[in-house]
């Protein structure tokens, strides 16, 4: 069975990420979206908020599931069976920074596999961290984050 890894914070989950989920998902047979815990990082949202949040959305996906994790991600890829680990990538300053954590995270477990996947143009210039700060300011987030869950996303960020 072929098992990835989608890590990230999803603070809060972006179209951006949602398309990255449905690319990689045809990818594989088990595809494992994984929240972060980051404690060195203030979150908009808690790391169980953002779990329910990705489940909603992935909900009807019998292929994708959503969990949380903390330590290493080639430690929690291992005790997933994992073979990859799925990175979406927007620009090219992205790209240096997942490139410098893709060789770590090989020179830490040879055997796994980083694939990058590069999500639909209208969504490059969409991150978590604009989602936020638009949000924050009452900014309308309907090309930003799904619609399932962009009432909940709204209300907590002008809250």
């Amino acid at each position: 069975m072929r098992t990835a890894i989608y890590p990230g914070s999803f603070d809060p989950v972006t179209l951006g990420h949602w398309d990255i989920i449905q690319r990689a998902e045809k990818l594989v047979d088990r595809l494992v979206v994984a929240v972060l815990h980051n404690p060195a990082k203030t979150a908009a949202f808690t790391v169980e908020e953002r779990v329910a949040m990705l489940r909603d959305l992935v909900g009807d996906h019998p292929g994708v599931e959503v969990t949380s994790f903390h330590g290493l991600l080639v430690d929690f890829a291992r005790s997933q069976g994992a073979q990859f680990i799925v990175r979406g990538v927007r620009a090219f300053s992205d790209f240096e920074y997942e490139f410098q954590m893709a060789l770590m995270n090989r020179k830490l477990a040879p055997e796994l596999e980083t694939v990058f996947l590069m999500p639909k143009e209208k969504y490059s210039a969409v991150s978590s961290r604009l989602v936020r700060e638009i949000g924050s300011m009452g900014g309308n987030l309907a090309d930003l984050v799904p619609e399932k869950l962009r009432e909940r996303i709204a209300g907590r960020l002008t809250a």
